[in-house]
């Protein structure tokens, strides 16, 4: 009964942020700006830097990953303004008051995130098939590639959630995002590998989820080695992040209206 009732109600407010989506798709068009202009542009030049070794795989190939991973952290981090917008506008009052489970709640708005994460997926799919950037496409590949999306957004958009309980501003709220997301993008293995690292950075970037979101989708599109961990272990760290941001985030969402 709980379960089937959690499920519901986190797929009826999923549907809600999906109709959000289709009447004003302009935001995606958008954010697929960034990671064209990081493949056709910079990843051009830095493919020359003969400093950064990707070993056997071409550097385009390899940051192709780091990019996508990017594109979802970018892209679900800012969720939490929108629910900062939503409790300006009495919205969430009304969900609040409603029998509706928070959890349930929460997790409805994770789900929503990766829609937005599996669009840029798709994007990235047509700027490396038209940059002529090696690859994998297979259909095993491109359903791993949709688990790891859905996983990071879920973690991202949770934590951008978070963020929004404490501050509970917009304005507080963008600088805080703007203070997190470079970091967080520039400390993991996103567009050079951890071995170039100082150690104080390699220790950092493995508590950095971006990392083990870069590291398995890069062992599903390059395989041959590049990952770190291994699939099924990059997921399972995922997973337990993603369970104890969302424990919290739940945990804080009625304090949004205080």
């Amino acid at each position: 009964m709980f379960v089937s009732k959690f499920l519901s109600e986190s797929f009826a407010v999923a549907k809600t942020e999906l109709k959000k989506l289709m009447r004003d798709p302009t935001e995606l068009f958008s954010r697929a700006v960034q990671p064209f202009l990081w493949l056709a542009v910079f990843g051009q030049v830095l493919n020359r830097v003969r400093g950064i070794h990707s070993g056997h795989v071409d550097y385009l190939a390899f940051i192709t990953p780091g990019i996508l991973a990017q594109s979802v952290l970018f892209s679900a981090i800012f969720h939490g303004i929108a629910v900062i917008w939503e409790r300006d506008l009495g919205v969430i009052h009304k969900l609040l008051v409603s029998p509706a489970y928070r959890a349930s709640l929460v997790f409805g708005k994770a789900i929503s995130a990766g829609f937005r994460g599996i669009v840029q997926a798709i994007v990235i799919f047509f700027i490396t098939f038209f940059l002529g950037i090696d690859i994998a496409h297979g259909p095993v590949t491109i359903l791993g590639v949709v688990i790891c999306v859905l996983m990071g957004s879920a973690i991202f958009s949770t934590f951008s959630l978070i963020v929004a309980c404490l501050v509970k501003t917009r304005e507080r709220f963008m600088g805080v995002g703007q203070v997190l997301t470079m970091p967080m993008f520039f400390a993991s293995n996103a567009i050079y590998p951890l071995k170039l690292m100082p150690e104080w950075l390699q220790a950092i970037a493995r508590l950095n989820p971006l990392t083990y979101l870069v590291d398995a989708l890069r062992g599903l599109l390059i395989g041959g080695g590049q990952g770190l961990y291994g699939l099924k272990e990059d997921l399972s760290i995922l997973a337990v992040i993603f369970l104890a941001l969302f424990t919290v985030a739940a945990r804080l969402y009625p304090t949004l209206i205080r």
